[in-house]
C-alpha cells in the first residue's frame, strides 16, 4: 500500500502545486516512486479545474521540475486515505485540523517547513499570488530545502511499513 502525502494551499494553484512537482521528483530521484504517492489541493476551490499559476509553471520548469497541474480543492474525506497532509502556511495549517473528522486525522496535518531545520520559527510558505517572479523563486528555494527533511520523514515511515 502506498504513503500518500497531499500539499494544500489557499487555491492550489502557487504553492502546493510547487511542493507537489518538487516532492514527486525528489521521491522519484530515491526510487520511492512506487511506493510514495504526492498530490495537492487547495482549502477553496475558487480556482478548481484550472492550471498553475504561469509563474508557478515557469519557475519549476526553468528549475527542472513538471509544471503540468489541475487545480482541486481537498475535502474532509481524503483524510481517510491520506498518510500525511502538509499545509503551507499556519492559516492553512488550522483550516486543515477543523476539517479534519478524528483527532488522528488532525494529527496528520503539518506545516512544510517544520522539516527544514533552518527555518527557525518562520515556518510559513509566503503566498507570491499578489508578488512578482522573485516571490515565485523565493517559494521553490523554501520547498526544496523543506523537501528533504521531509523526504527523510516520509522514508522512515516507507521503510517503517516494510520492515
Amino acid at each position: 500500500m502506498s504513503y500518500r502525502v497531499c500539499f494544500v494551499c489557499t487555491g492550489n494553484i502557487c504553492r502546493s502545486p510547487m511542493a507537489e512537482s518538487v516532492f514527486r521528483t525528489r521521491v522519484q530521484e530515491v526510487g520511492l516512486d512506487g511506493l510514495v504517492e504526492v498530490d495537492s489541493a487547495g482549502t477553496g476551490g475558487w480556482h478548481e479545474g484550472d492550471g498553475a499559476d504561469p509563474r508557478t509553471v515557469s519557475v519549476l520548469r526553468e528549475n527542472g521540475y513538471d509544471g503540468a497541474h489541475i487545480a482541486r480543492q481537498f475535502h474532509a474525506s481524503w483524510f481517510s486515505r491520506l498518510d500525511l497532509v502538509i499545509a503551507l502556511d499556519a492559516g492553512h495549517l488550522r483550516a486543515l485540523r477543523r476539517l479534519a473528522p478524528t483527532p488522528e486525522d488532525a494529527a496528520k496535518v503539518r506545516l512544510l517547513r517544520s522539516y527544514d531545520p533552518a527555518a527557525g520559527d518562520d515556518l510559513d510558505v509566503p503566498d507570491p499570488y499578489y508578488g512578482g517572479m522573485e516571490g515565485f523563486e523565493e517559494c521553490l528555494e523554501m520547498v526544496e530545502a523543506a523537501s528533504e527533511g521531509l523526504l527523510a520523514a516520509v522514508r522512515e515511515q516507507v521503510e517503517g511499513r516494510a520492515a
